[in-house]
């Protein structure tokens, strides 16, 4: 996972498990996306207040150190990245209503199969 320049199709997946968060990341960097990963939200948000500057963040709800409801709770408080579309991708059987809860843009249930992610992915990232 390398970096987002400004400007260019950039995908920032903040997810626990490292096995998925690498897995959602090369798939999307084979489709040609810049991806950036962090294992929980406080990392999430380090990343974008030092300037990292995804068009997407893919959002797992239950992390330690700091959930997606928190992360989200301060990325919408933060003038600088509220404007930065969500995609929830949890298990989580109420996801729909957690997803709305949040104010999220959009959610996957996991697993999240390789088309649904690109599908959905294309549709917040123009080329």
């Amino acid at each position: 996972m390398g970096t987002i320049e400004q400007g260019r199709r950039g995908v920032l997946v903040v997810e626990d498990d490292p096995d998925i968060r690498e897995t959602i990341a090369q798939i999307l960097e084979e489709e040609g996306y810049e991806v950036r990963g962090a294992s929980n939200g406080k990392q999430a948000l380090d990343l974008l207040r030092e300037g990292v500057r995804p068009q997407l963040i893919l959002l797992d709800l239950m992390m330690p150190i700091m959930d997606g409801w928190l992360f989200r709770t301060e990325q919408r408080n933060d003038p600088k990245i509220a404007d930065i579309p969500v995609i929830v991708i949890s298990a989580d059987g109420n996801l729909r209503q957690q997803a709305a809860k949040i104010q999220a843009n959009g959610y996957l249930r996991k697993p999240v199969g390789i088309e649904t992610l690109l599908s959905t992915v294309q549709r917040y990232l123009k080329a």
